[in-house]
């Protein structure tokens, strides 16, 4: 991988800053190892040297209790340096300690017990997925964050891990902008902060809860508001973010394969992997599921998936089927595919006939679509708190009495059923 030359801004000849001593290297670019596309000076490869083996370690205990305490698991020297240099800027973060491999990350889990790691996929002597089947037979609360690959293979192994029990990804940066690489991995590593900040808050106690029965729980009858088998609805669409892959695998494999309906389905994810997961649930579910095409009609009993990186309308034809259309607009709520652009539409095309399903994710990113097809009459079915990995996305439909119907993930395939006429098998 080619590493461009950076210009400090106290160096107008272009040479490299010295961070460690005296000048050493005065070169314009070099060729190292498999790190995607982030800009590294020879100072700082030799840094990485110095810092890999001479960063202190600090006992979990000592850390304050408002810092996420991060560890860097990867092989490559290189991306080690960089991921935690990125981590180690921000603020609410503490970097306990780096390693090479699967079984130096399990000795430094067992001796900090961090919040969250960063974990590659391949590395010697244990690997990413290795790791993660430690934790999860251990038991233990720390948060895997993979660091994965842009590619197909990267996205098999994405959803692979996320199965075993992975929290979420970011994606190596892999352009060939390496300030806007740096850039990219920077926001994605600061989202996974403050995902994980967010849920060591939630531990301790809320002022104002939010109720988080296990059962379902329908919301009182008040005029005009739907009724499960008294509605018609012509399709289902679903918002979903951190830990929608796993919800995904669990859900709609309950759901029939004669569904009279269609089902349209917004999941936060980047180019590639929307294709892998579509791959993946068509696998186990009864319903033919496929990455949404432009200008293709769902059918009843299929499921389509907005790809990554593209917007998703839903049109209604003459006929009253479901067409998609794909657009490069904007990101809405910052993300592309959102689920509030799919939901905008299917009030236009669709109105209340619209089954809305939000489930596990970080942010709002629906909340403005469903307050909309709330108002037009079409019922909304938000996952309950206990259930969720990030109940950030349903939180406002609970709180503003959006929520139709208010289920644990195992409840909603039968909630979805109810509303349109046909009960799971």
């Amino acid at each position: 991988m080619l590493y461009s030359r950076r210009f400090p801004e106290n160096r107008p000849d272009g040479e490299w800053s010295p961070r460690y001593g005296e000048d050493r290297f005065r070169l314009t670019h070099f060729v190292v190892g498999k790190t995607s596309g982030l800009a590294i000076s020879p100072d700082d490869l030799f840094g990485a040297i110095v810092s890999t083996l001479t960063a202190p370690t600090t006992p979990a205990a000592a850390f304050g209790t408002e810092k996420v305490r991060v560890l860097v698991v990867d092989d490559s020297l290189i991306y080690r340096k960089v991921v935690r240099d990125v981590l180690a800027a921000f603020p609410q973060v503490e970097v306990v300690g780096s390693a090479a491999n699967g079984r130096m990350a399990i000795e430094k889990i067992e001796q900090f017990s961090p919040d969250m790691i960063t974990l590659d996929f391949e590395m010697p002597e244990l690997d990413g997925l290795g790791v993660l089947k430690w934790l999860r037979q251990s038991k233990r609360p720390t948060k895997a964050v993979m660091l994965s690959a842009l590619t197909i293979e990267g996205g098999e192994a994405t959803l692979q891990a996320l199965q075993e029990g992975a929290f979420d990804f970011v994606v190596k940066p892999s352009g060939s902008n390496a300030r806007q690489n740096q850039h990219d991995l920077e926001a994605a590593l600061l989202h996974q902060v403050d995902v994980i900040e967010m849920l060591l808050a939630g531990k301790r106690p809320r002022r104002n809860p939010v109720p988080v029965a296990s059962v379902v729980s329908r919301v009182p009858a008040v005029l005009n508001r739907p009724e499960a088998g008294k509605h018609r609805v012509g399709i289902v669409a679903i918002g979903v973010s951190t830990g929608g892959p796993d919800a995904l695998r669990t859900m709609l494999p309950q759901l029939p394969e004669n569904l009279p309906v269609p089902i349209a389905i917004v999941q936060h994810m980047p180019p590639v992997f929307t294709k892998s997961l579509a791959d993946s649930l068509s696998r186990v579910c009864k319903l033919r599921v496929s990455e949404a095409v432009d200008g293709q009609l769902i059918k009843p009993g299929e499921v389509a998936i907005a790809p990554g990186g593209k917007q998703m309308r839903i049109y209604k034809t003459a006929a009253g089927h479901a067409q998609v259309k794909l657009t490069d607009d904007a990101p809405v709520q910052s993300c592309r595919p959102s689920v509030d652009y799919m939901l905008h539409s299917l009030a236009e095309s669709f109105g209340n006939q619209t089954l809305s399903v939000i489930m596990t994710g970080m942010g709002y990113d629906g909340v403005e679509g469903c307050r909309r097809l709330h108002h037009l009459g079409a019922p909304v079915i938000a996952q309950n708190e206990a259930s969720c990995v990030v109940f950030g996305m349903p939180r406002k439909l609970v709180e503003e009495n959006i929520a139709d119907v208010v289920a644990p993930l195992n409840s909603i395939a039968a909630e979805i059923t109810r509303y349109t006429g046909r009960v799971t098998r």
